[in-house]
């Protein structure tokens, strides 16, 4: 917003002082105060800087040096990203053989997973300058605007790759799809003039060229980007970086780790086990959480009960101080025991808390405990993920003879897994398009999936019944129960009492 203003009033204010010279106003002590304080203006915004030679703006400050090594989780990706950046590391080799060098890198991935440290750490491989922008820099009211900035953000790469010395510049912008989404014909005429003029800019870039420029961007969605960025001679290189696996996981957590104290209690393995599907920079709020924890404990260590809570917060938020009634709380334990029972009947050893204590929306939770990474489901597996989502509401039916409002996010699963099952082909319909599946066939077959499941689900918890009027009362005292102590209780009242 303020760089609308500071466009708006460089357009306005010429006009207006012409418009009092015509109609007879001095307009010189007004020119000569303008230029006073600008002259302050710039004084105040340039101390301690240097000039850029051959003018332009103050160079954009230098990260702190990163190597790969100081990057987990992300072994494959970065592998490819080192073997792109052969050609400015060894030019010589690169030239005998013929190879064109690359002028783009796209990665691509979910947030928090490393992109921007990648860029970082690529720079610092190959001794480059590094210059980084984000694709909201570019988008202004203004048409042209976000295309003079994208030639002075490689005019600036340059500029600083000469001065510094190096032989190379790495550009990187984050978000590009914000100025490289596909074009649909439309009137977004500064869109597709900054997308044309970082086309331009690419193609501009030689491979015999000094300094040699290199464009490495990011992004969260691929597929919405422009068929003329992801050709060939432009990003010639897409680079997934995906979730880390627990072997990834626990490599990141090592070295967010490092520096801090932990105890004897502290487990990263249970923790990288525990923490399936966080991304990296989940993995390292875990661990500052945790120490957070300890600190307002005054514990000198962290121990695995700060880690547990830590992993509760990123998960699902902090602690919330809603009070409820005896009633709701006792329908909430129900919801989540049955919610817990189920798990276990499915996934044997899954369940690792089951907390009445409310954090976020939730007034009430179950934090599963996946035994080991997966990627590939069958109708069995989900068959039995949806009969854990809907097992909450079924404990209420069976307890309270109908349902709450509590069950929303349930269904909402519930529903995603059977859409899941429907375009893999997994349901009655077999193998369909899902561009074609209409509506009410949809309803049809989630209808009569949840409703046969639920019946399945409602007859193992009564099976179960006398694990809830166990267990109950020790959740409404305690509020949390190890997933170890619940499966005490399911195995039965001798082992729970001994």
């Amino acid at each position: 917003m303020l760089k609308y203003w500071k466009e708006m009033l460089t357009g306005s204010v010429p006009v207006l002082l012409l418009f009092l010279w015509y109609v007879g106003v001095n307009v010189v002590p007004i020119l000569l105060a303008g230029a006073v304080a600008g002259l302050l203006l710039f004084a105040v915004r340039t101390r301690g800087q240097l000039p850029v030679p051959g003018g332009g703006k103050a160079p954009r400050k230098q990260p702190a040096a990163l190597t790969f090594d100081e990057i987990g989780g992300q072994e494959r990706a970065k592998q490819e990203l080192m073997e792109a950046l052969e050609f400015l590391i060894r030019p010589d080799e690169i030239a005998r053989f013929g190879i064109r060098p690359l002028k783009g890198i796209l990665l691509t991935g979910p947030p928090g997973t490393g992109k921007t440290l990648l860029a970082k750490a690529a720079a610092h491989h190959t001794d480059s300058v590094f210059v980084a922008a984000s694709g909201s820099e570019f988008v202004e009211m203004y048409v042209g605007v976000g295309a003079s900035r994208i030639r002075e953000l490689f005019r600036e790469a340059r500029q600083k790759a000469r001065k510094a010395g190096k032989n190379s510049a790495i550009i990187f912008i984050d978000e590009i799809d914000v100025i490289g989404g596909r074009r649909d014909g439309g009137q977004h005429r500064e869109y597709d003039q900054t997308l044309n003029q970082l086309l331009t800019e690419m193609d501009g870039i030689q491979a015999n060229e000094s300094p040699r420029i290199l464009l490495i961007a990011a992004t969260n969605r691929k597929d919405m980007l422009d068929s003329a960025l992801l050709r060939p001679g432009r990003f010639d290189r897409h680079i997934a970086v995906d979730l880390p696996d627990k072997k990834g996981r626990r490599h990141i957590l090592s070295i967010h780790a490092a520096g801090k104290p932990l105890g004897k209690t502290a487990d990263l393995d249970k923790v990288a086990e525990e923490t399936f599907g966080f991304s990296g920079a989940q993995l390292e709020s875990v661990l500052n959480e945790a120490a957070i924890y300890a600190m307002r404990e005054e514990s000198d260590t962290i121990e695995m009960h700060h880690l547990t809570m830590a992993i509760d917060k990123v998960m699902m938020g902090e602690k919330t101080d809603r009070e409820a009634t005896r009633e709701e709380r006792e329908r909430v334990a129900l919801h989540e025991l049955g919610h817990a029972i189920m798990a276990e009947l499915v996934r044997p050893g899954s369940v690792s808390t089951v907390a009445l204590s409310p954090r976020g929306q939730a007034l009430g939770y179950v934090r599963h405990n996946p035994q080991q990474d997966r990627y590939l489901y069958t109708a069995e597996y989900l068959e039995g993920q949806i009969m854990v989502a809907l097992a909450g509401a079924a404990a209420e039916e069976l307890f309270f003879g109908g349902r709450s409002t509590g069950s929303r996010s349930d269904f909402e699963q519930a529903l995603g897994i059977v859409r899941t099952m429907v375009e893999s082909g997994l349901t009655e319909l077999g193998i369909v398009d899902p561009g074609m599946l209409t509506p009410e066939t949809f309803s049809r077959v989630a209808r009569d999936l949840l409703d046969r499941l639920m019946e399945k689900t409602k007859a193992c918890l009564r099976e179960h019944r006398d694990v809830f009027e166990r267990s109950l009362e020790l959740l409404m005292r305690e509020e949390t129960l190890s997933g170890d102590r619940f499966r005490e209780f399911l195995r039965g009242p001798v082992q729970a009492g001994a």
